[in-house]
């Protein structure tokens, strides 16, 4: 149940996965400045969910055909973020096996779990 968090996801979600037993990799922490086509790279060994407000993960997946990796993109305003991080931890506790292998996106109103097929 392992995450990996994209450098433009906040520390403080990171943090707060953290606090409450979910591992997270920030790439900022350990990876800065890498190239998204290297952050899938990262979250394959070991598999990892990739956490990111960044839209390009969605061409990446369903243009460039990249669907061996697992996807949550947030979509909030920064006031939002309490909700998005209960939202987050709410959805990897409940619904882990289902994120896997897909494309998520949440916005502090509505969950989409995209299944790849």
């Amino acid at each position: 149940m392992m995450v990996l968090a994209d450098e433009n996801i906040d520390r403080n979600i990171i943090k707060f996965l953290r606090d409450n037993g979910i591992p997270a990799i920030s790439v900022y922490e350990n990876h800065r400045g890498v190239t998204d086509e290297e952050i899938i790279s990262i979250s394959k060994n070991p598999s990892k969910i990739i956490l990111t407000e960044d839209k390009d993960f969605g061409e990446l997946v369903f243009s460039h055909n990249q669907k061996d990796i697992s996807v949550i993109l947030f979509r909030y305003h920064f006031s939002e973020t309490q909700k998005i991080k209960q939202i987050l931890l709410e959805i990897i506790k409940s619904k882990f096996n289902l994120l896997q292998d897909s494309f998520t996106t949440i916005t502090p109103n509505k969950i989409r779990i995209r299944p790849y097929d």
